[in-house]
Parts: structure tokens; sequence; C-alpha cells
């Protein structure tokens, strides 16, 4: 018998994807099977009109609907019980989200309470979600979380002060609708810091220990996408093309890290937002140099490709210097887009420093970081981007 070579697996849900693609929304929730809706969103995404926007396509389908906002970002056990309530006592029997990466985690989290009961944080790791959940509808309004087609639901434990991840195919929605028209309302800082966190998800994926063939196109596009498009949605809010762009590059990025996983940037900005409740986009921003140069000390051939997406020409270039020249990128595109320079302009103190080094090592991702890490590598890297 000839021996088994590794085996790859890819999994996305149904994708729509382009301008005025927010008209499919009903169809899309009456197709997977539902006839009430619970609409999760925020009160951000409620104010720029696009939750009034939606709603006549769900009448259109012949769907009755509940909209349910109480979701902050960073979204909380307690905010997802209360959205399950709703949805309970409404008899809902599916969920649309229409928002960012807030609102699309609390909606996941939601359906998993609805076919499985109990308490959300009970899920908390890989594969715990046992029993069937409603279908599911995503539509992002930013351009960076990729929750709308992730296996993962990030939930933080008002108790601890720490972000949980539930993560299998359960949590995979059953249909993704991006519409960049949506991203246009974006504030700079939002268009910002969900761009970078879009740009840490292809960087991470494709240096992954879990990356393959199948994930590797995804992270380098959405690392292209991204360098290409970011500064234009920052100096014309309003650029459909460049939107389309990002939009592009956050589901590429989606695509590609929720096959391949992610690494210790993201399993570091876990730690600092459940306790801070600092923008997770912010922290990927600020955290991803100080990762990408502790990763590349000791493997630095797989950035030489993470720098040729970026439009580095690396022919000549050692792998250590193709991975300083894509580290020096995101410094100068950060730096251009009014990223802090350190964490301690988020609030992070030397003495928390312990805390997040311990809780990290803990995170689903840091399992797939390229190079294996410590609590002092972590306290080392959090020390640097001080």
């Amino acid at each position: 018998m000839s021996a088994r070579g590794k085996l790859e697996k890819f999994l996305i849900p149904e994708t729509i994807f382009g301008i005025g693609s927010l008209a499919e929304v009903g169809a899309a929730a009456r197709g997977a099977g539902g006839s009430r809706a619970l609409l999760v969103t925020d009160p951000g995404v409620l104010a720029a009109g696009w939750v009034d926007k939606a709603v006549p396509h769900l009448r259109d389908a012949g769907l009755a609907y509940e909209v349910w906002s109480g979701v902050t970002p960073n979204p909380k056990d307690h905010e997802v019980e209360a959205g399950f309530a709703v949805y309970r006592e409404r008899g809902c029997d599916v969920v649309v989200a229409i928002g960012g990466g807030s609102p699309i985690d609390a909606a996941k989290a939601i359906s998993v309470l609805s076919g499985n009961g109990g308490r959300i944080l009970d899920y908390e790791g890989i594969d715990t979600v046992g029993k069937p959940i409603p279908p599911m509808v995503m539509v992002p309004s930013t351009g960076g979380s990729g929750a709308d087609v992730s296996q993962f639901c990030v939930i933080t434990d008002t108790t601890r002060r720490i972000k949980c991840t539930i993560a299998g195919r359960a949590l995979v929605p059953d249909i993704s609708v991006t519409d960049p028209s949506l991203l246009t309302t974006m504030p700079p800082e939002l268009s910002a810091h969900t761009a970078m966190d879009a740009l840490s998800h292809g960087i991470e994926a494709y240096v992954s220990r879990a990356a393959s063939f199948l994930s590797d196109g995804h992270a380098l596009a959405a690392v292209r996408g991204v360098l290409e498009h970011l500064l234009p949605t920052m100096d014309d809010p309003g650029d459909l093309r460049a939107r389309e762009g990002i939009a592009r590059a956050s589901l590429q990025a989606g695509i590609a890290f929720t096959n391949a996983l992610l690494g210790a940037t993201h399993a570091i900005a876990h730690q600092i937002g459940g306790y801070l409740e600092v923008p997770h986009g912010l922290l990927n921003a600020i955290l991803l140099p100080h990762v990408m140069r502790f990763n590349a000390a000791t493997h630095p051939e797989r950035y030489t490709g993470v720098a040729a997406a970026m439009g580095v020409e690396t022919q000549r270039l050692t792998p250590q210097e193709a991975a300083e020249a894509a580290i020096a990128t995101v410094q100068r595109l950060r730096e251009k887009v009014g990223i802090p320079p350190g964490l301690a302009r988020v609030g992070v103190r030397r003495e928390h420093l312990p805390r997040f080094a311990e809780n990290a090592l803990h995170d689903a991702y840091i399992t797939t970081n390229p190079r294996v890490v410590s609590k002092e590598d972590v306290e080392q890297i959090c020390l640097a981007a001080l």
C-alpha cells in the first residue's frame, strides 16, 4: 500500500459578490430555508441606513423579520445571550447579519445557542458544536474581518476579560453576500483598521503551518489588493472601484485564513482586545511587523512571496532581505493610514504583558504560527511593540 500524502480540505460558503448585491439578501435567506429572520446588526450600521435598504428585500422574499442591534465592538457573552433570547421569543428560523466582524460573530454565536442551548462560552474550542444550527446569511459592511466566510467566531468572556474562539465547519455561514457599496459609509479610521486586519489575515494565512496551495493564492491576492486599494479609499471614501478592491481583498483573506488559520499576531491581539477593549484591526496593525520579524528569524523564506505580492523586486534579495522589505512595507502603510506606532498608545502597560503572554499560548491560532512561540517570546514581541 502506498503512503498517504498530506491531505487538503477547503471550506467556503456560497458567495455572492458585487455592487448592488445587497438586493439578494432576501432571496438568500429564503433560499437557505428561512421564513422569519433575526437580523443582527449594530447602531453604526443602522445609522448608515443599510438595514433600511435591506429590509424591503426581506419583505419581497416573503420573510418576516426582527431587527436586533444590541452588539458592541468585540461582542460580549451577555450580548449574545440577549440576542438569542430575541431569536427564541420571536420564533426565528434564520439568522441574517449586516455589519462588520462584531455583528457577524454575534450572529454565529446566536445560531450556536439556538441549535445547541447552554451558554455560549460552553462552546469554546474546536468542533464543539454538535447539533445542527439554523441557516446563516452574512452581509459584511467593513473591509477586513472575513467573518462572513470563516469557520470562526470570537466572543469576549466578560468575567475573565479574554476573547474566546469557537471554531468548526458548523460556523461556516450558508451564504455570504458582499456588496462593496456598504464599505462607502465606513469612517476613515474604521477603513484603516479593517483593511489592516485583512492584510494581517493574508500574511498570516500565507506563512501559516496549515497553509496549502488552496489557500496561498487567496492569501497573496488579499495582500496585493490591500496594498493597491487602501490608500485610494482613504483619499476618496466614495471611490467604488477602490472599495470593491478592498471588499475583494477582505473576502479572499477570509477564504485564506478560514482554511490556513493564522498566527501569533492574532493570538496576541485577541488577549489585548479582550482585556482593554481595543479595536481588533488596530491591534493587528501594531503587532504585525513585530511578529513578522520574530518569524522571519527562523522562517524568512515564506515572506519572499509576501514581499513579491507587495510589489517588492525579490529576485536579487536573500529570503531575509525580502522579509525585511515586507516588514518595512507594512510599517510604511500603517504610518500612512494613521496607525499609532506602539501598544502603549492604546493603553497597554508593561505590567500587562505576563497576562497577555500566558493567555496567548492558549489561543487557537498560536499553534499554526510558523515558529514555535513561548510565553517569553510573546512578552518580548509585546515589549518590542510597546
